[in-house]
């Protein structure tokens, strides 16, 4: 079978499509033909040497994968033909890959192969963070920092699902249009001293800020909360990683907390068919409808992710394998 195999750590230019032996599973996992995979910026990371996990080389990263099922264990409840989606931890940058039965979720009918592979990592992860983690309910006003990136505009539309008022930091006026068109009820750009225009649209301020940028934006984001908010941390992809004085948190009742959604559903791997049932609920009422960058060919995946590295990527960017 076709893979990208990352030989060293160079980033993007590290990985070599070529063939390589198809995956044996195990007698709890799947074997899957993917059809269509995502392209996430813990991708790059790992192809970097800069991600939490750090393989031996060679390795086939890529963990975001919908497909069809090629083989199943017996009383699985999975079988042959059945369409899944699954988060992994690597492997999915290839024709063929495996999947542990405990964390694949299916795919409903009236959703696409290239739309299921654009809602796992990033649905599934900002449903965890303003479910699960900040406790998001409705009515109240939700920060979305990077919100025309996947995460971003996965979080501006589950937010709205959810019954948020959500308003939309984006990095430039060109990025406008990509967070309106993902339901936010305002779109701000994100300079220094954004805080007050937060305030001033929420009614004193944010009860939740979703950050995956870190870096400069998170102090300016502690200073949106009102009493007894929320800032939920999902990455640091504006390059620093910030630090807070804990004082600001006592003296001010807020809260900082963390949503590694990877890394719990190793400690709850059923979470994720309990959120994917969540996920399409929001799909069939026309609240969650991916915002899908462009779909591109297997032969151009390290440009795609060069082009994620550059922030050039709007929404999802898929790769289609069919």
């Amino acid at each position: 079978m076709k893979a990208y195999q990352l030989v060293s750590y160079d980033g993007p230019a590290g990985l070599n499509l070529g063939e390589v032996e198809a995956p044996t599973p195990a007698d709890d996992e799947l074997l899957v033909r993917a059809h269509a995979v995502g392209v996430n910026f813990p991708d790059l990371l790992m192809t970097r040497g800069e991600y939490q996990l750090k393989p031996e080389l060679p390795c086939v990263p890529g963990c975001e994968v919908a497909g069809t099922v090629l083989e199943a264990p017996p009383g699985s409840g999975w079988a042959t033909g059945d369409r899944v989606s699954a988060f992994i931890w690597q492997g999915a940058y290839a024709e063929q890959t495996i999947v542990p039965v405990a964390t694949a979720a299916r795919i409903p009918d009236d959703v696409d192969l290239v739309s299921a592979a654009a809602m796992i990592v990033n649905y599934q992860t900002v449903m965890f963070a303003l479910d699960r983690r900040a406790a998001l309910k409705p009515g109240e006003a939700v920060l979305v920092l990077g919100a025309a990136g996947g995460i971003g505009t996965a979080a501006v539309q589950v937010g709205r699902g959810l019954g948020a008022r959500v308003i939309a930091g984006v990095a430039s006026e060109s990025q406008a249009a990509v967070a309106a068109a993902a339901g936010a009820d305002d779109v701000l750009v994100l300079q220094p001293g954004y805080a007050t225009e937060v305030k001033r649209l929420a009614g004193g301020g944010a009860d939740i800020v979703v950050d995956p940028l870190g870096d400069w934006l998170f102090d300016e984001a502690i200073r949106c909360l009102r009493p007894e908010g929320r800032m939920v941390v999902l990455g640091f992809a504006a390059g620093q990683i910030p630090s807070v004085a804990v004082n600001r948190l006592l003296l001010r009742n807020i809260s900082v907390v963390g949503a590694a959604f990877g890394a719990f559903i190793d400690q709850e791997p059923s979470l994720v068919a309990k959120q994917a049932e969540r996920i399409h609920g929001l799909v069939r009422s026309g609240t969650i409808r991916p915002q899908i960058d462009g779909v591109y060919p297997f032969a151009d995946l390290p440009d795609v992710l060069e082009r994620l590295g550059r922030g050039e990527v709007r929404g999802k960017a898929v790769i289609s394998l069919s």
